[in-house]
């Protein structure tokens, strides 16, 4: 599909692939995930949370037991990785800085006030629509935001580059904005877990990069996926929203779903690993 940008709006780019173009079809599949987790308790307020955004046939329940679980505030900024690597920005960290993004169930808005500010306060983040246009690892969330926040607005960034000192300078701004507005704002990392290897294989490694996040130790979580090549897509938006976690407040974070591809399609000789967390 062709994506294009009219009136500020980012259409939706995988929309009828990663989960169903028919309204009432997408609302019926997220209600239905929903409802597998609603029955843990009432929604709480966290200070960060990460969900997996592969389609939502394969990783929907595993997002859904996160989006079941927390309050959502006004604004939630929702880090993704730049899977295909395009864009204008200089520094590789995108940001869509007003307007609205449209999936079929409506339209999610911007909260252009946060997105100005962050552009002023972050060199290293650049307004830089093209490398929206095709990705996906934003626009699975949504639906999910329009079922349980439909008051949300959202602060989207795709992010190529996943050196520590990049990542920890995103956070520190962040963090510094997120207090400012006292507990009005939610780090959302999007992130699906190792890539195409044997379920086995996949969950040991999975375990040692949820190791360090449960630690919030966005660092160490970086280190880790890199010395024990653990093809984590969104490392670089876990490892910020850790360490802005972290800065708010929280001590830990905790792992409330684990699965893969495997479960789905029956094939555990090459899986997709998924992880839903929240930090409190």
């Amino acid at each position: 599909m062709t994506q294009t940008a009219t009136h500020d709006i980012r259409l939706p780019a995988v929309a009828g692939a990663f989960y169903p173009a028919d309204p009432r079809q997408l609302q019926a599949m997220i209600e239905g995930f929903l409802a597998e987790w609603r029955h843990r308790g009432r929604p709480v307020p966290v200070r960060g949370a990460m969900v997996p955004h592969a389609g939502l046939v394969y990783s929907g329940i595993c997002a859904a037991s996160v989006f079941s679980r927390i309050r959502v505030p006004d604004t939630v900024v929702i880090l993704s990785p730049n899977h295909r690597g395009i864009g204008t920005s200089p520094t590789g960290i995108s940001l869509w800085a007003r307007g609205a993004f449209s999936t079929p169930l409506g339209e999610v808005p911007v909260d252009a006030d946060f997105a100005a500010e962050l552009l002023e306060r972050c060199p290293l983040v650049h307004e830089d629509r093209t490398a929206h246009l095709p990705e996906h690892g934003i626009e699975v969330e949504l639906p999910f935001l329009q079922t349980v926040a439909p008051h949300a607005s959202i602060v989207p960034v795709v992010l190529i580059p996943d050196a520590w000192r990049i990542c920890l300078r995103l956070a520190e701004v962040l963090a510094e904005m997120a207090e400012a507005r006292s507990g009005r704002v939610l780090i959302f990392a999007s992130s699906d877990m190792n890539h195409f290897e044997p379920a086995t294989v996949a969950a040991d490694k999975d375990a040692h990069a949820l190791a360090a996040l449960e630690a919030l130790d966005g660092e160490q979580l970086l280190r880790v996926c890199h010395a024990r090549g653990i093809s984590m897509c969104g490392r670089a938006p876990a490892a910020i929203m850790a360490e802005v976690a972290r800065r708010l407040g929280a001590r830990q974070a905790r792992v409330i779903d684990y699965r893969h591809s495997g479960m789905v399609s029956g094939d555990f000789d090459s899986v997709v690993g998924y992880a839903a967390a929240i930090a409190e």
